[in-house]
């Protein structure tokens, strides 16, 4: 792997975040990237738009990978955070099936107490309270909490943290099950996070946290789910290291393939671990995911498939080829921004989820539109952005396909449906 000066000294310089410390191998360069999630108006486009570098390092003491720059959560997060997790079926449907079964599992009922951490817009904790389950939700941005009140989730808009578990628990609010959906892996404060897990959970509690689970990404050079609100790429091994800290124990997990493929971390106050659990790890010492050689070759596929989605793409709009893209969703942000798929050869994104109608990418500033836009104009080809969604969407606009519409899939490699 090739890498710049200024990137090893970054590296260098960084410090751990889940065990503080100083100096990490350098993985992977995306160089200068827009927050992904900030979509901009109209009357934003001519403004100067901020970037930050965007490179990934490997500890090699706890073996955690992370991105090396952190963004202002308030600024990644706030009355500007767009995204609402409801537009997803099979998103909705996934969080319906782990809700239902730790209601089942852990025999909840009106005197328990679920609490989700970055609850979004009410879309799991509504499946607890229609089966009479006391829930709260806690979510920094204002448009989603208001959402999720107006389903009658309560929602704390708030920044989860050690502090906010405190006074949580002080008011005699202990959680059951703690829920944190792509959450950890956002935050900043890592170790105020899970501090505040133990804290608020009771003590024979159980958190389930997801994440997408690094062996994935690597395996399916997933480097489009890398981005600012991702500061963290997890494996058992990391989150093994980073629970023990804090007095928690990684009690279970179970792969899934959400997210082009996650982790769900059960954890608790006892030390309890499953023989599940035990082969899993055992494998993950097997194939070195601790070590920085099984990083060695992620590099080089990245930029493999860069340069042939932009070879692609460049042929076909040569060629007079119209095209377009689906799903105007943060790894679209840095897929299109670190391939160069600007405006000139994008025509327009479209997206299922109303608020980002009318509003533009980041960096690559290409207007997002309704997904009907794709039959009533019929363009050649739709990069699939969201490819983790793939067989949804492919589903959905079966009559868009058939009528000559092709799909380009990016990941894990370049190719065209």
């Amino acid at each position: 792997m090739n890498f710049t000066e200024n990137f090893q000294k970054r590296s260098a310089s960084a410090q751990c975040r889940c065990c503080d410390r100083v100096g990490l191998d350098p993985v992977l360069d995306l160089g200068e990237m827009p927050p992904s999630d900030r979509i901009l108006t109209k009357d934003q486009l001519g403004d100067e738009e901020r970037a930050f570098p965007l490179d990934v390092g490997f500890c090699p003491e706890c073996s955690l990978v992370q991105i090396l720059e952190t963004v202002d959560p308030e600024f990644l997060f706030g009355k500007d955070y767009m995204y609402f997790s409801s537009f997803s079926q099979a998103w909705l449907d996934h969080c319906r099936s782990n809700a239902l079964d730790l209601i089942e599992r852990r025999e909840l009922n009106s005197t328990s107490l679920v609490v989700e951490l970055a609850s979004n817009d009410g879309y799991l904790l509504k499946n607890f309270v229609e089966k009479g389950v006391p829930v709260l939700g806690i979510d920094p941005a204002p448009r989603q909490a208001a959402a999720a009140e107006k389903i009658g989730v309560p929602t704390l808009n708030k920044f989860f943290s050690e502090r906010v578990a405190t006074e949580l628990a002080e008011e005699g609010k202990t959680a059951d099950v703690i829920i944190g959906n792509n959450v950890l892996a956002h935050v900043a404060d890592t170790h105020g996070f899970v501090e505040g897990i133990r804290i608020l959970l009771k003590p024979d509690g159980i958190a389930a946290i997801e994440a997408p689970y690094i062996r994935d990404l690597v395996d399916h050079c997933e480097f489009d789910t890398i981005y600012h609100e991702h500061l963290c790429y997890f494996s058992l091994t990391a989150v093994d290291h980073l629970m023990r800290r804090h007095g928690l124990y990684l009690n279970d997990a179970k792969r899934l393939p959400t997210h082009g493929g996650s982790m769900r971390y059960y954890i608790g106050k006892r030390e309890e671990p499953s023989e599940a659990l035990k082969i899993m790890m055992e494998e993950e010492r097997e194939i070195g995911i601790d070590k920085r050689d099984y990083y060695e070759d992620f590099a080089n596929r990245v930029q493999t498939i860069r340069a042939e989605l932009s070879k692609l793409v460049t042929r076909l709009k040569r060629e007079g080829k119209r095209i377009v893209a689906y799903g105007a969703a943060a790894k679209g942000t840095i897929m299109l921004n670190s391939v160069g798929l600007d405006s000139s050869v994008i025509d327009y994104v479209v997206d299922r989820n109303v608020h980002k109608h009318g509003w533009f990418m980041p960096g690559v500033h290409i207007e997002i539109l309704p997904v009907e836009r794709l039959l009533e104009d019929q363009p050649d080809y739709v990069v699939l952005l969201p490819w983790n969604f793939k067989e949804e969407i492919l589903e959905q606009q079966s009559e868009f396909r058939s009528l000559g519409g092709k799909f380009i899939i990016p990941v894990p490699e370049v190719r065209v449906v």
